[in-house]
């Protein structure tokens, strides 16, 4: 589980003290909570996202373990690091938005015939409770040939997930190669 420590200070000198030590600012929010000012080391919490499954994930600040989802990351413009990340409380029965990966499955058919397949969107955004949250959505693109296109519309229904996104938004589709 990745741990972290609670900032006393928000000031901007005491953030680029942080940051020089190796630690990654961060904030820590949710409906009806007060925010939770925190810092984690860099490259602990670059390791705990790379090898999380789920979209949920733990994290101890102080003395307490919080669920919480990546809601926004900042990167540095020119070293690309990430300094500062926002993280929205993963509470049971509260209704928020997230960004679900959306996963493919098999070759398409239409490779063969010299097509590629282009991945539109990466993530799908929902209305959720935590609760309901799909893992992922897995596209089977195995059927697809050149010309063809999964839409918004296409994805599986969950019981308590309201896809945000519009209807007629391709996710994946196999293009003719030039």
């Amino acid at each position: 589980m990745l741990s972290g420590i609670i900032r006393e200070s928000i000031s901007k000198s005491d953030a680029k003290t942080l940051r020089k030590n190796g630690y990654l600012i961060a904030n820590i929010y949710g409906k009806g909570k007060e925010n939770i000012h925190c810092a984690f080391k860099r490259n602990d919490f670059i390791r705990e996202v790379k090898k999380k499954t789920d979209l949920i994930f733990e994290v101890e600040v102080g003395a307490q373990k919080y669920p919480v989802v990546i809601q926004e990351y900042q990167k540095d413009p020119v070293t690309s690091e990430i300094i500062h990340v926002d993280l929205m409380l993963a509470q049971q029965g509260v209704v928020a938005k997230y960004s679900v990966k959306v996963h493919t499955i098999g070759t398409p058919k239409g490779l063969k015939n010299k097509g590629v397949l282009m991945m539109s969107k990466k993530r799908i955004k929902v209305k959720s409770a935590p609760e309901n949250l799909p893992k992922d959505y897995e596209i089977n693109v195995s059927d697809l040939d050149v010309g063809d296109v999964v839409l918004v519309r296409d994805l599986p229904a969950f019981d308590g997930v309201k896809i945000v996104e519009r209807d007629d938004v391709a996710i994946v589709g196999v293009i003719k190669s030039r």
